[in-house]
């Protein structure tokens, strides 16, 4: 157990391409589970994509059960329970495969099996899952998540919602309003989030939800939305709802703790549902510009078209390869977890814990590509781009909420760092001892020896090294400078949380492609090669850029000087890549292919 790498490890321990999970190792199972959801999505979502356009909420409904028939709803859910049990990949790659289409099913999906399942089969009793469980894995039931409150958003155990125990012990009555409910309109049961009397946490309930015996539970309005317009999304209104004791989730005051770790896997989830709509709308775009004549060449010809694909596919590549990475090391750690006699809700609640901050980095990563990808699909497409007629203006809108989902991008940015920081006065993660050896080394003479790049990937794995020094030195001195008050400057934490991200992300493309290339050689994957040289070059100018400005926040003089000359030794390149014969590289292939193909 102690030879896995932990959370956050990736910063101080060298990960070789061996013990890296990549799309590349999906076995016989996993394929079979995503050709059938792909299946799934383009015979029942993508060929029938004008309904959600048009909020046919019930629509979305029918295609819920249909995937409740698929046993797709049920994928993550133990056997016992009616789901069929696989690991954590296979529920990844279900995310990732079913999102393709339409971001209103993605929803629907994501909060039915996430957020409205997911707490009963990880905090419930033995009497509860087996009442609950089935019908929600079956899809005979539908779930929702009530946490969000008009006045509690990102700061969660702010909620209002109050749960009175009744004079005989029997009964809770819940009063109160949440809203940004998804499934809403079709749930049957609900995940709500309580105060009883003047608890410092909230407490979670399973609520029953019957339209013709509404149990003083009232419904909203469908909520009018920019993106996913058929998901159900209204406000729901507790006015003395009356829940059986035996309905409390967990223990008094628990709710707090089910809310952030059911965030934690619903943000690993929520990055990979964006990766089948990059996918997609890299298709769609390179197919627009092969067949869209324009001085009498497909558009796909120019330099200017070219580049724009060829970044869209190195972001999708990227978001893929680190997805994937850490959802093999979270099976992992749970498959560890279960082989020293842990219950399976044990070792998933620890497994995805370990890696929340790998969590929180994928989800503001992923989520801001997918939005560019659909922003320069619009570009692509030019003024149809902008018309309803075409995917493209659908999926940007539809991208949107990702950013907002499962704490907004800005908390998870300043979570991933402050966990880090966390996890390093645990002692989990050894952050003082490399952040003092970069302090002692910026003082030394730097090597002016050649190094030996004849290896594939030599330099830019040196690269990493070096950038991982530029974020040890750049947070050390911040922990030192302002200790436990650093969580106050959040500009700062959100400075370094951006090399973190590009660090992890580079990082997982580099050790995805070179445990490609040891497979099927150098010379058939050069496309990938040129795609995770391409993400690399980006990130060290953002390194670059944001360390600069973290620097420039807490230090001055010689210090000041100190670290930024520091920081333009551990960003610099012995051998800069051509950006544009890389790009040319890539883009070659995909108009060959006309699609995305990697």
């Amino acid at each position: 157990m102690e030879d896995i790498t932990r959370g956050g490890q990736f910063l101080v321990k060298e990960t070789k391409c061996e013990n890296v999970f990549t799309p590349e190792d999906f076995n016989e199972e996993q394929i079979m589970m995503r050709d059938s959801v792909k299946e799934f999505v383009d015979k029942e979502l993508w060929a029938h994509k004008d309904k959600f356009e048009k909020k046919d909420y019930a629509y979305t409904e029918e295609c819920m059960k249909k995937a409740g028939e698929l046993g797709f709803l049920g994928v993550a859910v133990p056997e016992e329970y009616g789901g069929l049990g696989m690991g954590f990949v296979n529920t990844m790659l279900t995310c990732d495969y079913i999102s393709g289409a339409t971001g209103s099913f993605s929803t629907a999906f994501g909060a039915h099996t996430g957020i409205g399942t997911m707490p009963i089969t990880l905090y419930g009793t033995e009497e509860q899952k087996k009442k609950y469980v089935p019908k929600l894995a079956s899809g005979e039931w539908f779930g929702s998540y009530c946490l969000t409150e008009p006045g509690a958003g990102s700061d969660a155990n702010s909620g209002k919602t109050k749960a009175e125990l009744s004079a005989d012990g029997k009964t809770y009555k819940i009063n109160g309003q949440k809203m940004w409910i998804s499934n809403a309109g079709f749930c049957h049961l609900m995940i709500v989030f309580a105060r009883i009397e003047d608890d410092k946490n909230i407490t979670g309930f399973i609520v029953e939800y019957d339209p013709a015996n509404p149990n003083g539970i009232t419904l909203g309005e469908e909520e009018h939305k920019l993106g996913i317009r058929s998901s159900s999304t209204r406000q729901v209104f507790f006015n003395d709802t009356i829940v059986p004791v035996e309905n409390m989730l967990a223990g008094r005051g628990e709710g707090f703790k089910i809310a952030m770790n059911a965030l934690n896997v619903g943000r690993i989830k929520l990055a990979a549902a964006c990766l089948d709509a990059q996918r997609r709308t890299i298709s769609g775009a390179v197919k627009y510009a092969n067949e869209r004549m324009q001085f009498n060449t497909p558009i796909a010809n120019f330099g200017a078209i070219r580049a724009k694909l060829a970044e869209m596919a190195a972001s999708a590549y990227a978001g893929e390869s680190a997805s994937y990475r850490a959802g093999g090391s979270i099976e992992e750690r749970i498959n560890a977890r279960v082989a020293e006699g842990n219950s399976h809700q044990e070792a998933e609640l620890k497994g995805v814990e370990e890696f929340a901050i790998e969590c929180s980095i994928l989800k503001v990563a992923v989520s801001e590509d997918i939005q560019n990808c659909s922003d320069e699909g619009i570009q692509i497409f030019g003024g149809m781009g902008f018309s309803e007629d075409t995917p493209m203006e659908s999926a940007w809108r539809d991208a949107r909420i990702a950013r907002i989902y499962e704490g907004t991008n800005e908390i998870n940015r300043m979570l991933s760092v402050g966990m880090l920081i966390k996890k390093a006065m645990k002692g989990h993660v050894d952050l003082l001892g490399p952040a003092m050896k970069v302090a002692e080394e910026l003082m030394g003479i730097p090597s002016f020896d050649t190094p030996d790049y004849s290896e594939l990937f030599a330099e830019e794995k040196e690269l990493i090294g070096k950038l991982k020094k530029a974020f040890l030195m750049v947070a050390g001195s911040a922990v030192q400078k302002y200790g436990p008050d650093l969580e106050a400057h959040q500009q700062l934490l959100m400075a370094a949380a951006d090399m973190l991200i590009e660090i992890y992300m580079a990082e997982s493309a580099i050790l995805r492609t070179e445990k490609l290339a040891k497979s099927k050689g150098e010379a058939n994957v050069k496309e990938q090669i040129a795609m995770a040289q391409l993400y690399l070059y980006h990130a060290v100018d953002i390194i670059a850029q944001k360390g600069k400005e973290g620097i420039v926040s807490f230090a001055e003089g010689d210090e000041q000087r100190m670290m930024l000359m520091g920081l333009r030794r551990f960003t610099k390149y012995t051998n800069m890549p051509n950006v544009v014969a890389l790009r040319e590289t890539i883009a070659a292939k995909l108009v060959a292919e006309n699609a995305y193909c990697f």
